[in-house]
């Protein structure tokens, strides 16, 4: 059913709602990729500079954690800063969260990459690549949901400034629309 103008009786213009969730979910999507992808890149030349360095006298795999590490303490600003900046923890707790997490991703690659570079005879970097990309999606939900989320509610405030402004603005809109 449509009213007179052919939008859905009791909605919101379906393509201005498009636009408005691509433009706020984009944007976000946007900087968790960029980020995703310098991580990535650094990761990566971490990794190859080990493997040269180091050559055949250490197991790839110790090197895999050395450069995980090195880039887990580099990027953490960048997805505190701008992937997810309404974070409500303190800088030390967010990290520590962050680098949980990563480590649930680095069992992941210590796990896979025996199994896809050794039984399999994919190329080590070929394989972590895979790995990487298998893990996105809950990269994402994980960081978005329990890293960067809103502070316990304890009493010691409802999250960053920036948080309590986007609750407010949507607050605000939907009383606005009734």
């Amino acid at each position: 059913m449509a009213d007179a103008e052919g939008r859905p009786a009791g909605g919101e213009d379906p393509p201005r709602a498009r636009r408005a969730f691509t433009v706020v979910l984009g944007g976000h999507l946007i900087t968790y990729l960029t980020g995703g992808a310098l991580a990535a890149v650094l990761y990566y030349a971490i990794m190859i500079t080990g493997l040269l360095v180091v050559g055949g006298t250490v197991p790839y795999l110790y090197v895999v954690v050395t450069a995980h590490f090195a880039t887990v303490v580099i990027v953490y600003p960048w997805y505190r800063l701008v992937v997810f900046p309404a974070s409500g923890d303190s800088w030390p707790r967010g990290y520590l969260r962050f680098y949980t997490v990563g480590l649930g991703f680095l069992a992941c690659s210590l796990a896979g990459l025996p199994i896809l570079a050794g039984w399999a005879g994919i190329p080590v970097l070929v394989a972590q690549a895979i790995i990487i990309v298998a893990n996105l999606a809950v990269s994402h939900a994980v960081h978005r949901a329990w890293t960067f989320g809103k502070a316990p509610a304890s009493g010691r405030g409802n999250g960053s400034p920036a948080l309590r402004q986007r609750g407010r603005r949507t607050r605000d809109r939907d009383r606005a629309s009734a």
